[in-house]
């Protein structure tokens, strides 16, 4: 493999072109572990960002692939449909509420959400109403496109550098109350405060539910969730649910809304709908939104990705689907948070760490200080594990499939690396 070709010339995410990041060269992956070309096998974490829930290679999935790319491996969706896109929708409203009965398919979890908010625009504007901003959360993250990067939080991410040229919205606190603690009622207060005073100029609140991934990793208690879709219901605001991260079983529900039992106006989805094979994602929406949407002066939704309902991809989601109607992942995601609730505790004493918090098959190290990166992720590969660390934050989020054995490992180089002083900046 070309390595000096990779460093001098593909431009990796997050990565500068004047000093990047080493980059290990991966041959193959099977199961839950990636083999480098180098020769190391290394225990998978990240499920290669949250999305490879069944692990690599499945035979399932592959066999997906393998009869769909023979028949064809895309037409357009403008005008033309697809048992492929047809069987997977079937299964997407069935796993989902009753309530919502529209699926928008697009090719990746920021336009998911560019689609959500479009919906929500359009939706007001086919009601006579001129709505333009969105109430979210401080500490979260939504994506890297440009409407994606406004609901983002504007100040601690890696989005604010582009402050001035977005959008600007209203951000509420996150909040304080995590998800196996005391609920306290006092966490709503912005949040409420906000809405109240700016309803009337608000399309939609939009937000992770229970698990804030990317903008922090903070697991918060449901209740909060249920206050919001009540307070959205008082107010005549929608609700977007952005289950990209969280969808399809990683919090220990099918997703993670269900915790609070209440239901979402529009959903977004993405990462682990087809198990990490390619890109695809959906964005779902009640009758009543879309009816509204197409009600309008338009006529439709105005949007139309070029590989909307991608057959390839629609057929692997499809047996994705399939394997989470086995309801394995219900015992494979409570077994990996047990074992999460027995090992992360061990960590609470250690100088380097201000908290560790747990969900399904999410574990997440808070340390106090940032992480050097190369140096941790050097340390990582030489425990046998792959764990991508951002800020102060070591998270797991590893296969459903991952044994025990799995789990104790990764946890054990999380460990190794707190007592490395080299790991942290």
């Amino acid at each position: 493999m070309d390595l000096e070709f990779d460093r001098q010339h593909i431009w990796h995410p997050y990565t500068s072109t004047l000093n990047p990041l080493p980059c290990y060269p991966v041959e193959r992956a099977a199961g839950v572990s990636i083999f480098l070309e180098t020769g190391e096998q290394l225990i998978d974490g990240m499920s290669s960002w949250w999305s490879a829930i069944h692990g690599y290679n499945h035979p399932h999935l592959n066999s997906a692939a393998q009869q769909q790319i023979n028949q064809m491996s895309h037409v357009m969706f403008g005008g033309l449909t697809h048992a492929p896109a047809i069987n997977l929708c079937k299964k997407l409203l069935k796993m989902t509420d009753n309530a919502l009965q529209h699926v928008f398919l697009a090719d990746s979890g920021s336009v998911a959400v560019e689609v959500s908010l479009k919906m929500a625009l359009q939706y007001w504007h086919a009601r006579g109403e001129s709505r333009s901003k969105f109430l979210t959360l401080r500490d979260g993250y939504h994506g890297d496109t440009f409407a994606a990067m406004s609901v983002t939080d504007p100040d601690n991410s890696m989005h604010s550098l582009y402050k001035g040229f977005l959008p600007e919205h209203i951000f509420a606190d996150s909040p304080k109350t995590g998800f196996w603690q005391p609920w306290d009622e006092n966490d709503l207060g912005d949040f409420k405060r906000k809405l109240e005073a700016n309803h009337q100029q608000i399309a939609a609140v939009i937000l992770e539910p229970i698990v804030q991934g990317a903008g922090g990793m903070r697991i918060y208690h449901p209740e909060f969730l249920k206050g919001v879709r009540k307070l959205c219901d008082q107010h005549n605001v929608l609700l977007i649910l952005d289950e990209i991260a969280t969808g399809f079983g990683r919090t220990g529900k099918l997703f993670a809304y269900q915790h609070a039992d209440i239901e979402p106006d529009i959903l977004c989805l993405g990462k682990a709908i087809t198990g990490g094979y390619m890109t695809l994602s959906a964005t779902l929406a009640t009758s009543h939104v879309a009816n509204t949407v197409c009600g309008g002066k338009a006529g439709c939704f105005m949007h139309g990705p070029t590989f909307m309902a991608n057959p390839l991809a629609c057929a692997v989601a499809t047996a994705s689907m399939e394997i989470l109607e086995r309801n394995e992942w219900q015992a494979q995601t409570q077994a990996i948070e047990e074992q999460f609730s027995q090992l992360l505790p061990r960590l609470a004493e250690h100088p380097l760490v201000k908290e560790m918090r747990w969900l399904g098959a999410i574990g997440v190290v808070e340390a106090t200080t940032p992480v050097n990166m190369e140096k941790i992720q050097a340390h990582f590969v030489k425990q046998g594990v792959w764990i991508r660390p951002f800020g102060k934050l070591i998270y797991m989020m590893p296969p459903f499939i991952s044994q025990p054995q799995h789990i104790e490992k990764l946890v054990h180089a999380v460990e190794s690396a707190l007592n490395d002083p080299t790991c942290f900046q």
